[in-house]
């Protein structure tokens, strides 16, 4: 999804009414890096344009300066100028005030923008071309992150988050799920996108904390759990019964079995050993299975004490 389209979803928000401020305006002070921002009366049309921006994986200027666009990407003439174009023109009486948009047409001596804060909502207003102080595209702009989409997977997954899935650098389904998780938990705005204020939040970060409950707990109606367990009490009934020359005689008399093994105990010359080679064979085996499985089980406790499991 371009930065144009994610613009467009936008189209009929407004400020909040009377004193009250819309928290999506705030989220995109935040998501440009100036979550100090506590009222959407602060001029936002450079706000808009960057979140936008950064949701679409395109770094911004990340100011709330409308003619910081003018120094932003590559400069484009009015007459090459496509839909998804930033462009800029003069507000207020000072030099540094300005209004930022993306531009969505141009018809002869009007350009059509849409932008944030234009009659204090996202609309497509027009104005004259004669206004444009410049016309801006992504040509040469870098990610919108200091990390990779691996880089934040793997530090999530060193914090806990491991509902974050492989560390493939593509924002799938986990790991948006796992950079909501971290939102959450470290009360930043719930966009799972990776932005300036999740990327500098990631590298000051403490580790996932964990539950005292959960941390000293066994994962409930765990099927690896229970499978283990199988495991264990099978290998420990075939233990015994071979301690008792149950299973023994049983093993012996299986003619595919015995075939087997005679021949190799006779390769190597202890063929007059089968007898007891056998069922020592057997309880090894058995014993084989105990160690692994209890080894597994206390990996998936582990795993649910550490929080690297539900």
């Amino acid at each position: 999804m371009t930065a144009f389209d994610i613009a467009r979803g936008y189209i009929g928000m407004t400020e909040g009414p009377g004193p009250a401020d819309n928290p999506k305006i705030l989220e995109m002070y935040a998501s440009v890096g100036h979550d100090w921002v506590e009222h959407d009366s602060v001029a936002w049309c450079a706000a808009f344009v960057g979140h936008c921006l950064e949701w679409a994986g395109i770094r911004s200027t990340r100011k709330l300066t409308a003619r910081s666009y003018l120094d932003w990407g590559v400069p484009v003439e009015v007459a090459d100028a496509l839909q998804g174009d930033i462009a800029v023109i003069p507000r207020g009486k000072s030099s540094w005030q300005g209004h930022v948009f993306f531009i969505d047409r141009i018809e002869g001596a009007w350009v059509w923008g849409l932008g944030g804060n234009q009659d204090d909502a996202v609309s497509i207003k027009r104005y004259p071309v004669s206004k444009l102080l410049g016309i801006r595209r992504a040509g040469d702009v870098t990610s919108n992150a200091t990390m990779s989409v691996r880089d934040v997977q793997s530090r999530l997954r060193s914090l806990g988050y491991h509902e974050v899935g492989e560390l493939d650098g593509r924002i799938g389904p986990r790991t948006r799920a796992a950079i909501l998780a971290y939102r959450d938990d470290n009360s930043l705005p719930l966009n799972p996108i990776i932005d300036l204020a999740l990327t500098e939040a990631l590298l000051v970060a403490k580790s996932r904390p964990v539950s005292p409950e959960r941390a000293v707990g066994t994962p409930e109606s765990s099927r690896i759990v229970s499978a283990v367990n199988a495991q264990i009490a099978l290998g420990a009934a075939g233990s015994a019964g071979l301690a008792l020359n149950d299973i023994a005689p049983l093993i012996t008399k299986a003619e595919d079995g015995q075939d087997l093994v005679s021949r190799i105990l006779n390769l190597v010359g202890l063929g007059s050993y089968a007898g007891i080679v056998m069922p020592a064979l057997g309880a090894l085996i058995f014993v084989a299975v105990i160690c692994f499985a209890l080894k597994a089980r206390a990996a998936r406790i582990e795993d649910h004490r550490t929080g690297r499991t539900p």
